[in-house]
């Protein structure tokens, strides 16, 4: 592959340029970038291709890679070092309680806090701290896009905020959004997440337990938790006739969910969204459920 050598930081300024090569991705080595040229044009190194990546799944947060699952043998984290590079290799254990922190362990290198870009946004967090879910990108933009093409403005709820994930690109969508987050590590990223993308005039933030903080009438409900189906009677006294919950689970609950719909004096369509297998024969899905 021949390549020029760019700052990373510069990045961003060369994805366009004429010399670059659009079909192929640049490579990261530290604060360096090497970028693919075109056929041509002149080069800094001829570097060898790199072989396809077979080895344990991991996801990038910032620089840092984030192992879930169980633990890596010393050959899997050397694999993803070698392949990657990052600054650093953490693995999840397990997510602890309500507040969903999570136990990790650091494998390789240093972590700490990250700047992570996706879909346009940017996220600041530490992995080590607080929960984030790359398996779930798709999903926020599917939000996000329902917002962009509804017909007018949205008051939103986003009850499980985190560092916000959903909250962040459906603000971005054009939603005024009620954030809440029970984790005071997570919702001070979310805060600072909020500023960062120029975004504190349409979120609103609170700190504590969702069901306590919900208030007034919400034309949309987004319950980002495995267990929100149990918390459907608080998140049903804030809605009304028109009004749309994202109700997320391990396998589906639609019964669970009429059942609460109905004795709240509402009827309920649904429709059901796979967003990632969760484990053998278990998917994470999303319930979207309109209110009538």
């Amino acid at each position: 592959m021949q390549a020029r050598r760019i700052k990373r930081e510069d990045l961003p300024l060369v994805r366009d340029a004429g010399w670059a090569d659009p079909s192929r991705s640049p490579f990261v080595d530290g604060d360096n970038a090497w970028v693919p040229v075109r056929q041509g044009e002149e080069f800094d190194a001829d570097i060898p291709e790199r072989s396809r990546y077979a080895g344990r799944g991991y996801y990038m947060a910032g620089d840092v890679a984030v192992v879930h699952g169980d633990r890596p043998s010393a050959v899997e984290v050397e694999e993803i070092i070698a392949f990657r590079r990052p600054r650093g290799i953490v693995w999840i254990e397990a997510l602890e309680d309500v507040t969903r922190t999570p136990k990790t362990e650091l494998l390789w290198g240093t972590a700490g806090e990250v700047r992570h870009k996706e879909n346009g946004y940017l996220f600041i967090m530490d992995p080590q701290e607080v929960m984030f879910s790359m398996g779930n990108r798709n999903e926020k933009m599917r939000i996000a896009r329902l917002i962009r093409s509804g017909s007018g403005h949205e008051r939103v709820a986003d009850m499980f905020a985190g560092i916000g994930y959903f909250t962040i690109p459906m603000a971005g969508a054009g939603a005024e959004v009620h954030a809440m987050e029970i984790n005071p590590v997570a919702f001070r990223y979310l805060e600072r997440n909020v500023a960062v993308n120029r975004l504190a005039d349409r979120v609103t933030t609170g700190l504590g337990d969702s069901r306590t903080l919900l208030s007034g009438t919400y034309n949309r409900i987004v319950m980002g938790h495995f267990d929100a189906v149990t918390m459907l009677p608080e998140a049903l006294a804030h809605a009304e006739a028109g009004s749309v919950l994202h109700i997320h689970s391990i396998g589906q609950v639609e019964g669970q969910i009429r059942s609460a719909a109905e004795g709240a004096g509402f009827s309920s369509t649904i429709r059901v969204h796979k967003v990632k297998k969760y484990r053998p024969h278990a998917w994470h899905v999303v319930q979207d459920v309109t209110l009538s």
